[in-house]
């Protein structure tokens, strides 16, 4: 895939995740709970997909993909235990507590992904350039 079309799909994520969000606070409850889940898998699935890629990254450049990729497998885990803590609960004052750390929880991933877009633009544009590098420097070689 080229690195144009990384950036194009990372951009129509963002905007299905800002419809999704517009969208689920007019949505049923249940539905809500179900469209939780299926997100939490689809995390899941991407955040495999990251972990298989990282893999594939690190035996090619020299990034510290593994050491990101363990911070957030852990920020993962202990995010979704906070969430599986927090349906146990029924109390009213801990409810809105938690709504509260939801929302900030929910703010910082919006951060963090608008970081990683902001990361992979720079990745993109140095790799770009370090391939025109390389084409300068492959024209200069005498045949």
């Amino acid at each position: 895939m080229a690195l144009s079309d990384d950036l194009s799909r990372l951009s129509a994520r963002a905007k299905e995740a800002e419809d999704r969000f517009a969208a689920a606070t007019a949505e049923a409850r249940e539905r809500l709970e179900r469209d939780v889940e299926d997100a939490r898998r689809r995390t899941q699935e991407t955040a495999e997909k990251l972990r298989a890629h990282t893999q594939r990254v690190t035996q090619d450049a020299d990034v510290r993909g593994d050491e990101i990729q363990r911070s957030w497998n852990e920020h993962l885990r202990r995010a979704r235990q906070r969430i599986d803590a927090r349906k146990a609960k029924h109390d009213a004052k801990v409810a809105v507590h938690d709504a509260e750390a939801a929302t900030a929880y929910a703010e910082f991933a919006v951060d963090f992904a608008y970081n990683a877009i902001e990361e992979a633009e720079y990745a993109v544009l140095d790799a770009v350039l370090a391939r025109m590098d390389a084409e300068t420097a492959a024209n200069k070689v005498p045949n």
